[in-house]
């Protein structure tokens, strides 16, 4: 979206709040492959909301994980969401790129509940044809501090940044490059992050709704934490299915169950606001991805709530890699958790 810089390579460097990911790509005979990739975890509060609270730790971690993974590359591309974060479509007058390109500040300034000279501004048109009377828009925005919090963090770290996307259309990348889906499918796009669900619903390649809701994966850890006197390693462990002690199924299973509820109940408000406002738009297919969407149960509470297909986003359905490797292992316990930072890594062949 946001681009800094022009480089060939570029590493997709997603920085969630729980661990750092970084995913180098190449090109192959076959295609794409995995050049380097390696996740780094973060202590707690060091990144809250998606804001870097503690940007030497997160310079730091970026320096560990490059110099671990023997990833050599500078130019970085990054992702960002949340609350600085405004991506709403819209309808305007059409025009020519040229004139949009120049009005673009104009007609933002109606729709962004922010001073426009404190967000940088993107867009990207829905539609191919121009000659009606209206034209569709993605219209994106952030806060200028919100995109300085991030690249001052990667100029620390040593690292050239490239460019800063959204995190929920880093996550479609990912899905358009592996699926190649049909132009009238529609399907939405879940990234289940620690603290943060980027829901993204896409009608082939066209963005139609995306929300940032600040529910995830950490939710379920404390509520584990508390309710059964545990460690914050002990609670994620037992979050992510492992066995943990004594603890039982019958102990862990409604605690988990009672967080699930609340995602699932913020993707239903989504869905139905979104129906309320694309009319004719049916959704066919649920993706998840991002570290939290292996927890238990909640893959089977979205089939049963929404009565969809349901599945896990498989970023390298279309990339392959060395087997047997340490990057091997790490994608086959949780693919998902690398979806924004492959689709950021895409960027690189944005010829494709």
């Amino acid at each position: 979206m946001f681009g800094l810089g022009g480089s060939k390579t570029i590493v997709g460097l997603d920085i969630g709040s729980s661990c750092i990911k970084a995913v180098e790509l190449k090109r192959s005979r076959g295609g794409i492959e995995v050049a380097h990739l390696g996740v780094e975890p973060l202590g707690s509060d060091v990144v809250v909301d998606s804001m870097i609270m503690d940007s030497p730790a997160v310079a730091s971690a970026i320096t560990k994980l490059f110099n671990e993974n023997a990833i050599k590359v500078k130019a970085v591309a990054t992702s960002v969401s949340g609350h600085s974060v405004i991506v709403k479509p819209i309808s305007i007058p059409a025009r020519s790129e040229a004139e949009l390109d120049d009005d673009i500040k104009t007609e933002a300034a109606q729709h962004i509940p922010f001073d426009i000279d404190v967000v940088n501004i993107d867009y990207q048109l829905l539609s191919d044809d121009l000659s009606g009377p209206q034209m569709d828009i993605i219209l994106v925005a952030v806060k200028k501090d919100k995109i300085l919090n991030y690249t001052n963090v990667l100029n620390m770290a040593g690292k050239t940044p490239a460019l800063v996307d959204i995190d929920a259309f880093a996550l479609q990348n990912c899905y358009e490059y592996n699926y190649e889906p049909a132009p009238n499918t529609t399907v939405a796009l879940l990234n289940i992050g620690a603290s943060v669900m980027n829901i993204n619903i896409v009608k082939g390649s066209k963005p139609l709704f995306t929300r940032d809701v600040s529910v995830g994966g950490h939710q379920y850890t404390d509520s584990l934490q508390k309710e059964l006197d545990l460690s914050f390693d002990d609670a994620e462990a037992l979050k992510l299915g492992q066995k943990v002690g004594t603890v039982s199924e019958d102990a862990k299973v409604p605690i988990l169950q009672q967080v699930t509820e609340i995602i699932v109940l913020e993707i239903q408000k989504t869905f139905d606001f979104f129906r309320a406002t694309a009319a004719g738009e049916h959704i066919e297919r649920i993706y998840m991805a991002g570290g939290s969407s292996k927890v238990t149960g909640l893959m089977e509470a979205l089939r049963q709530e929404f009565s969809l297909p349901v599945e896990v986003l498989n970023p390298f359905a279309r990339i392959s890699y060395a087997e047997g490797t340490p990057a091997a292992e790490f994608i086959g316990q949780n693919s998902g958790q690398l979806a924004v930072a492959v689709g950021l890594a895409l960027r690189s062949f944005d010829d494709l």
